[in-house]
């Protein structure tokens, strides 16, 4: 019932591993780390397997961390929605009616939704295996950094499936599971390599301590999950569960979202009492007031407080303790709002596709750029509030500490770049809300963009830098870092303990990626105008 007859796992794995997608997603998974080693392999005619072992144990580490990287990644991807897929595709009544018990439920859904990452990453193994000869790595060292991959990925999976049982949408539910994950995948990157030159204790600590804390979150997290289907909140109609504001509030245990209240007011404006005055946006009436807290606070809470809990100790190190690696903080900052700002952006439009009501908003007297724009502002708005949260204690760093007031251009570059990238997140996923008829696929495809367009060509660069160093293209690969903020960023980042402005970083990379961002969300904008005058408003 639990593994061998369990319908949830059998009807999962049906789905799941007959689909395209899958197939594509192995391909590029494949290509893009044959890519790594075939670039990456020593290009000497004559190979001397005893002289440089180091530059073997870095490829095969290299290679590891990028297989954590994309596993950790691409998890909560296949699932944060594998309760909220039950709950949007209006079936949540039906499973919990059924004779499956609880444990069941979860433990197919759990190994379904990591089955076909399982097949990724195994089906790296042959590659990997043509670095052994290389040497510098042992047999051991490749069966427990599989091992650690393995359980890092069942500990991120159950982390996803029991946020996913929290959440209607499968949006939330995937935000906040990256919240959780990104951390732990950051501390098993930091260990791993501090640990690297010593490998008889890394190896040790691979095989006895990671899998007791794994086991320990999974088993934690499978029993509370099970305990929640089997006594599962009062759901309405269609197994939309009931959401009442102040019981909420009153049961809330930390935070408390007061709409009427500053800051709170900001992101999350009381309800409207009155009529809505002359000349207002309707659209942008109905964002902030009615779709944001239609499921409840729940995942605003979340988001606010993990997001800040996190922040202390960064903010702590980074703008106080060593204030020149202020640019690491603001890296936190944006990849807070990388996270974030899809979400409240990328189900705008599809979301009137799947309540099947976009027909009768494109038939009525406001016209598509008021549409636009309401719906651009109000994601833009909430979560911008919520980066800026993260984003004043720089502010308060400039009256802190006087080596920061000394450099405000530098912290005004800072801001300037939060600021834009806001706009971009909001952008590019609104874009994909327009585009797409899915809020689940027009979310990942926020997340996939926006990773290629800020991660990407900081990772070209490293891997240019590392093993083609004195190659030609090496400069022409760094132009790519345009499109990112986070390279914006270090440029402008504080040198030294003295952080004169006039040695502040590459001040050009500030303005090439003002002026990206600006092109890009021209475009996107325009396409989007006109696409809902030319191709949509026209045929309705």
């Amino acid at each position: 019932m639990y593994l061998f007859e369990n319908p949830v796992l059998q009807r999962e794995l049906m789905v799941n591993l007959r689909m395209h997608r899958g197939f594509i997603l192995l391909f590029f998974y494949q290509l893009a780390l044959a890519a790594v080693v075939y670039f990456a392999w020593p290009q000497e005619a004559k190979l001397d397997l005893t002289e440089d072992p180091e530059a073997a144990r870095r490829l095969v580490d290299l290679f590891f961390l990028g297989q954590y990287v994309l596993a950790s990644m691409m998890a909560p991807s296949f699932a944060a929605g594998a309760i909220t897929g039950e709950k949007e595709r209006k079936s949540y009544e039906m499973l919990l009616a059924s004779p499956l018990r609880p444990g069941a439920i979860v433990l197919g859904k759990l190994v379904a939704s990591l089955t076909h990452l399982a097949v990724l990453i195994f089906s790296s193994l042959p590659i990997v295996m043509l670095c052994l000869p290389l040497g510098g790595i042992s047999a051991y060292e490749v069966f427990a950094a599989y091992f650690a991959l393995i359980m890092s990925v069942l500990t991120f999976g159950m982390i996803s499936v029991a946020c996913s049982s929290f959440f209607k949408r499968t949006a939330a539910s995937l935000v906040v599971s990256y919240l959780l994950i990104l951390p732990l995948a950051l501390i098993g990157i930091l260990l791993w390599n501090a640990l690297a030159e010593q490998g008889p204790f890394r190896l040790w600590l691979t095989i006895t301590a990671l899998p007791a804390v794994c086991l320990a979150i999974i088993v934690t997290l499978f029993a509370n999950t099970s305990v929640r289907l089997l006594h599962p909140p009062d759901v309405g109609s269609e197994g939309a569960e009931v959401v009442d504001l102040e019981e909420e509030a009153q049961q809330a245990v930390g935070l408390i979202i007061q709409r009427d209240q500053f800051p709170d007011k900001l992101f999350a404006p009381a309800k409207r009492e009155t009529l809505l005055p002359d000349g207002a946006n309707p659209v942008y009436d109905k964002e902030m007031r009615s779709e944001i807290f239609s499921q409840g606070t729940l995942m605003l809470r979340l988001v606010i407080q993990v997001s800040m809990l996190l922040a202390i100790p960064l903010m702590a190190y980074c703008l106080y303790i060593q204030p020149h690696r202020a640019a690491w903080y603001i890296s936190y900052v944006l990849v807070f709002n990388m996270l974030v700002g899809p979400v409240f952006s990328a189900g705008t439009v599809t979301s009137e596709r799947e309540r099947e009501t976009l027909d009768l908003l494109l038939t009525t007297t406001i016209s598509p750029w008021e549409i636009l724009w309401g719906k651009l502002i109000a994601g833009l708005r909430v979560s911008s509030v919520l980066t800026m949260f993260l984003l004043w204690p720089v502010l308060l760093a400039c009256v802190m500490v006087p080596t920061y007031y000394r450099n405000l251009p530098t912290v005004g570059a800072g801001v300037g770049i939060v600021c834009l990238t806001c706009l971009t997140t909001a952008m590019v996923a609104l874009f994909c809300s327009v585009v797409f008829r899915k809020t689940s696929i027009s979310l990942m495809v926020s997340y996939l963009l926006l990773i290629v367009m800020f991660c990407m060509p900081l990772a070209m660069s490293f891997f240019a830098e590392t093993f083609f160093p004195d190659a030609a293209t090496t400069s022409s690969v760094r132009l790519a870092e345009i499109a990112s903020p986070f390279a914006a960023a270090f440029h402008t980042s504080f040198d030294g303990d003295t952080m004169d402005a006039n040695r502040i970083g590459d001040w050009r990379m500030v303005g090439a990626y003002a002026l990206f961002s600006g092109v890009l969300n021209l475009s996107l904008l325009g396409l989007m105008v006109w696409l809902f005058n030319k191709r949509w408003r026209v045929s309705q």
